[in-house]
């Protein structure tokens, strides 16, 4: 059964994969599930049997895949942010979530499924808030070269 314990709940559109994506998620962060599964009937939008939503939970966040056909694709308007708190998770969330995807720049990717993730260390926000606008400038332009983020890399810039 469909929970409603959060006011605003993240929906994103697949054409036939909720299931899968939701699944690959899953399996990808601690902490997350499968809630409900809603299969179509005979006067469903898709093949009666067949996945219509998915309500799925990434670390007590709920999110609803959406089985809506080829009609809408995601874009890079909208993405998920994870932060992390070591260059270990960085490393891992890069690979697994960007498998089958593309990797992009400034900790961007997206996945398998087209839908667009930052992978982003604590510490990049720390150091580009910096009250030294020099730190904060020097911070930005090394995390603008880079595509997987890199902490060392970027503490170094920070001490000049």
């Amino acid at each position: 059964m469909f929970e409603f314990s959060q006011k605003i709940t993240p929906n994103l559109w697949f054409d036939t994969e909720a299931e899968d994506a939701a699944k690959h998620y899953c399996s990808i962060f601690p902490d997350s599930r499968i809630v409900h599964v809603t299969h179509n009937g005979e006067a469903g939008t898709g093949e009666p049997g067949t996945v219509l939503v998915v309500q799925f939970e990434l670390f007590g966040q709920k999110f609803v895949g959406l089985n809506g056909g080829p009609q809408f694709t995601f874009s890079e308007a909208v993405s998920l942010e994870v932060s992390c708190e070591s260059q270990e998770e960085i490393d891992r969330l890069w690979e697994q979530l960007g498998e089958g995807g593309q990797h992009g720049p400034c900790g961007w990717l997206k996945d398998r499924y087209g839908l667009s993730w930052q992978v982003t260390p604590r510490r990049l926000l720390e150091l580009m808030t910096s009250p030294d606008q020099a730190v904060a400038d020097r911070v930005a332009k090394a995390m603008l070269a880079m595509g997987k983020i890199d902490i060392a890399e970027l503490e170094a810039a920070a001490e000049g």
